[in-house]
């Protein structure tokens, strides 16, 4: 599923957390975990796994029904992070044939790297777990900077640190404000539509350039661009 014309990148940056790594499992543990601790019943992962993309927020709010003004939601959030520390590669795994992708792109001299919002303790933790082929060239996390996504700062920043203009940059990503971020970045924005994505969201109105429902149909269709 495209939208418009692809033109081949100089660089690929990635969201992680459904977009570039499969973390659902784990945070949905996490989560189960500390629900279960507070006396609650465990969710199924169906009900959990669209949720992940929106971090602890989300999680908080669709296991026990609080947002980040709530009194409870601090503590609670402090727990929910140590008990992913402690389980933060149990079942993650790099979405197939991604890395595979990593290191085509690679090979033709595409840089690529990762943009998160996941704090860097967890992001610092996870990534040398995924055991890529080649390393990314660019990291940033949730609190790199004073802003986050759907903020553009750590697109643009990427780009500068890669010297590679904006306009040259896919950013891939599977919740609306990656969509954003990287519109208002000047990038090509890409919908990872295999992603984390609730039901009641509709990623057809996000603003993005070109959508896939798979890794595999994006990998293929990069693939055409490199000849």
């Amino acid at each position: 599923m495209t939208s418009s014309k692809l033109y081949k990148p100089k660089a690929v940056l990635f969201d992680l957390d459904g977009t570039l790594a499969d973390t659902g499992p784990d945070l949905a543990f996490a989560l189960n975990e500390l629900l279960i601790a507070q006396g609650r019943s465990a969710l199924s992962y169906d009900t959990i796994r669209p949720w992940v993309s929106k971090g602890a927020p989300g999680l908080l709010k669709l296991g026990f029904s609080i947002d980040e003004s709530h009194s409870d939601y601090r503590p609670l959030r402090e727990r929910f992070l140590t008990l992913y520390q402690r389980n933060i590669c149990r079942h993650t795994r790099i979405f197939e044939p991604l890395n595979d992708f990593l290191a085509e792109i690679h090979r033709v001299n595409i840089c690529w790297g990762i943009i998160t919002n996941k704090p860097a303790f967890l992001t610092d933790l996870l990534l040398p777990k995924l055991e890529f082929h080649c390393p990314p060239a660019v990291v940033f996390s949730g609190d790199t900077f004073s802003e986050k996504k759907p903020h553009p700062m750590p697109l643009l920043e990427a780009s500068k640190q890669l010297e590679i203009a904006p306009e040259d940059c896919f950013y891939v990503g599977d919740d609306e404000r990656d969509m954003i971020a990287a519109k208002a970045a000047g990038m090509t924005a890409i919908a990872a539509l295999w992603g984390y994505i609730p039901e009641q969201e509709d990623p057809s109105k996000w603003a993005f350039d070109s959508a896939f429902t798979s890794p595999d149909a994006f990998y293929n269709a990069v693939k055409e661009l490199l000849k």
